[in-house]
């Protein structure tokens, strides 16, 4: 009879089990690389033929608001100072919907490289993150949009004497990077979750930074938010308190879970473990003639 033939490790395996050289590893880096910017350059050509579409939806609220205070049958028109300035934003946008496109492969690439070096339970926690951090990341995209439509009426009417001429390439800039700043602020419950996660800081002491977190999440807001009324701020800063007391929350339910299967978790390698009181053994009574009252016996 002949023997079976013993499957051969792949590659995740012998990542885990370092048994890769760094040669091998080298080039596992250089493959995922190029295999995600495969992805991004198909999807950006794919998106360039629907970068006007979005352009066209990111540049509304400007169009709105020239309606209201230009003449009618005024076309929506935007300053652009260079020839090739209006391509290369298309280029741009193509880049920006490329890499939102294939996020899910390049960013598996890049999973796939790191996760051999994790535990089994850290790689559970880090898909859990990656879900939540989606959606989260996406309700923040869409604040920041509905807020910098309502802040355009501030900006273009601050003095109505004034004709404004609004450049394609700064509008852009202006839009895309509010957005992506309110997206990122989304994201800071969810990174107050990991380190409790990672058990860096309990849920206790998160509920007590409550203070600090609130000033900074104003502080935050006040920075981010486009127009200076009190308003827009407070909305943002509102919806990272909220989902702030949601980590918090999440964070008590994953304390006692682990004190359930851990009475011990929450102390520390070098405290003392607490002893119960002992009662007293009565011994012998040793008296001046106990020691010849022994030999007796």
């Amino acid at each position: 009879m002949s023997k079976a033939k013993r499957r051969a490790p792949s590659d995740f395996e012998r990542a885990a089990d370092g048994s890769m050289t760094l040669i091998e590893h080298l080039r596992e880096l250089r493959s995922r690389l190029f295999k995600a910017c495969v992805a991004i350059g198909i999807a950006t050509v794919g998106g360039y033929f629907v970068a006007a579409r979005v352009q066209s939806f990111l540049i509304a609220p400007y169009c709105s608001f020239m309606a209201e205070h230009s003449p009618a049958g005024t076309r929506c028109q935007m300053v652009t100072v260079g020839v090739l300035d209006q391509f290369m934003l298309q280029l741009k946008i193509a880049l920006y919907l490329g890499l939102v496109v294939a996020a899910p492969f390049w960013l598996y690439q890049l999973w796939a490289f790191i996760a051999p070096g994790l535990h089994r339970r850290e790689r559970r926690y880090t898909y859990a993150f990656a879900f939540v951090a989606t959606p989260l990341f996406a309700a923040g995209f869409a604040l920041g949009f509905i807020l910098v439509s309502r802040s355009m009426r501030y900006f273009l009417g601050i003095n109505p004497d004034l004709s404004v001429s609004v450049t394609l390439d700064g509008y852009f800039d202006f839009v895309t990077g509010v957005m992506l700043l309110f997206g990122v602020g989304f994201e800071f419950p969810l990174i107050v979750a990991m380190l409790n996660f990672a058990g860096l800081v309990s849920a206790q002491r998160l509920l007590g930074w409550w203070r600090v977190a609130i000033f900074l999440m104003f502080l935050f807001a006040a920075v981010v938010t486009p127009t200076p009324d009190p308003f827009n701020m407070t909305i943002l800063a509102l919806c990272m308190a909220i989902l702030y007391f949601a980590a918090v929350g999440v964070a008590f339910l994953n304390d006692r879970r682990r004190r359930r299967r851990n009475p011990y978790s929450e102390l520390a390698d070098d405290d003392v473990s607490p002893l119960e009181p002992v009662s007293p053994v009565d011994g012998p009574n040793w008296g001046p003639n106990s020691f010849d009252d022994e030999q007796r016996r």
